[in-house]
């Protein structure tokens, strides 16, 4: 069995399980925000429940419109509160003590290896990069969870996708999901396990897993996983709140398709509008100037991230033309950044400093890009209309990119500066 496979049979029960069946599967983890989950709470109080399942396996994040924009999020944002009170949740995170839902909780050592996690937000494949199996579901679906602690799963197809050589200056795990998703398409993965393997992949830094990870989704991937090994090791031993085990594919499992990366030949890659599968390298570019730059969200908010938009902006300004925004993931690495100085960096340079939030990815607030209006942003979704008014455009890419891109004016290259 894959990985994937693996998981997914321990959780359900069986010895193993085959591409295309039906499940019923015990969940480690159920997670909502503020926008699906008031959908879920008004669907478990439907349904009858009086408790849930377990009020320490429940992660209630207020992150989309939060810190509260309107009357209706406030509404929105108190539900959560109310429901979590009511029922006791030792996982409600307040503003404050928040952050970005997928950097939140691999960061608290909530989700572990091995774990079988389930989120009312597409972006919840995040977490296979710890070697769990993560996948978004609908609200009802984490209504009944809640109740039950179990969820129905149809076992997806694997496609394998390895990662050669080594990468090039400025390239990420940001380019090579990118990269990937411009090559099999936004469907190329629809509905199977996306398996991130290869001696690239064992290289790379947990942020950089986390961010592949991440956008799984971009591809109608059910789940983005990575087996785990000395980093992953490493990354959750002092975080970990729970046992964890780790899993590895067979030799023998079966893939639906094995492709095959060479990353000596991908370049710094930018997703252009309207799709992240309309990807071209960021040199070909250099002609589309920007009115707004977005370095965070759940895709590239990470420590890791900040320090690499810091240390090409330090010293410089924002171009005047361009307004840069930084939302740093959670509490933690704000005042990480902050020790580092790195906020001083992005302050100096004329740029904004946010609380953390999921705001401009999703065109929520703090950040709304205006008729016409061009953004390059490290989130991970450039749909129309997805930052602002349906005649603005979005560029997606990494954060080296993103800042080069901010001093320049126009998406250009961090040796553009000399770097």
């Amino acid at each position: 069995m894959t990985i994937t496979e693996k998981i997914l049979a321990v959780h359900s029960g069986k010895k193993e399980v085959y591409p295309g069946e039906l499940i019923n599967a015990k969940v480690d983890l159920i997670l909502a925000n503020d926008i699906t989950a008031p959908i879920a709470i008004k669907e478990f109080e439907k349904i009858g429940a009086k408790k849930v399942f377990d009020k320490d396996r429940i992660a209630l994040i207020p992150d989309h419109f939060a810190p509260q924009k309107d009357i209706k999020a406030a509404e929105q944002c108190k539900m959560l509160k109310d429901f979590s009170r009511g029922h006791d949740l030792s996982l409600y995170f307040e503003v404050g003590r928040m952050g970005i839902e997928h950097a939140l909780l691999p960061e608290q050592g909530l989700v572990v290896p091995g774990d079988l996690v389930i989120g009312a937000d597409s972006h919840t494949c995040t977490y296979g990069a710890l070697g769990a199996f993560a996948t978004g579901v609908g609200s009802t679906d984490v209504a009944s969870a809640m109740a039950t602690g179990e969820c129905w799963f149809k076992v997806p197809e694997t496609i394998k996708f390895i990662y050669y050589g080594n990468l090039n200056k400025w390239v990420s795990g940001k380019d090579l999901i990118l990269y990937t998703i411009g090559d099999i398409g936004v469907d190329g993965a629809l509905y199977m396990a996306m398996e991130f393997t290869g001696e690239a992949i064992s290289n790379l830094p947990m942020h950089g897993r986390l961010t592949m990870c991440n956008m799984a989704i971009e591809a109608g991937g059910k789940n983005g996983i990575i087996a785990p090994d000395k980093i992953t090791e490493e990354y959750v031993k002092v975080r970990a709140k729970r046992d964890y085990k780790f899993y590895f594919s067979d030799e023998k499992a079966v893939y639906r398709e094995i492709k095959e990366y060479d990353c000596s030949k991908i370049k710094p890659t930018v997703a252009c509008p309207h799709l992240p599968s309309n990807t071209k390298p960021a040199e070909e570019l250099a002609n589309i100037s920007i009115d707004q730059v977005v370095i965070g969200s759940c895709t590239n908010g990470r420590l890791e991230d900040l320090r690499e938009s810091a240390m090409i902006l330090k010293g410089k300004k924002v171009n005047p033309n361009v307004r840069m925004i930084v939302f740093p993931a959670t509490q933690q690495i704000y005042k990480e950044a902050m020790k580092e100085g790195l906020l001083e960096i992005f302050i100096d340079a004329e740029a904004v400093v946010s609380t953390p939030t999921c705001g401009p990815c999703l065109g929520g607030h703090m950040g709304i890009l205006a008729k016409g209006e061009k953004a390059i942003a490290t989130t991970n979704r450039n749909f129309v209309g997805r930052m602002g008014h349906p005649d603005s455009e979005v560029y997606l890419s990494n954060p080296a990119i993103a800042t080069a891109s901010a001093v320049l004016g126009r998406i250009g290259l961090p040796e553009e500066l000399g770097l």
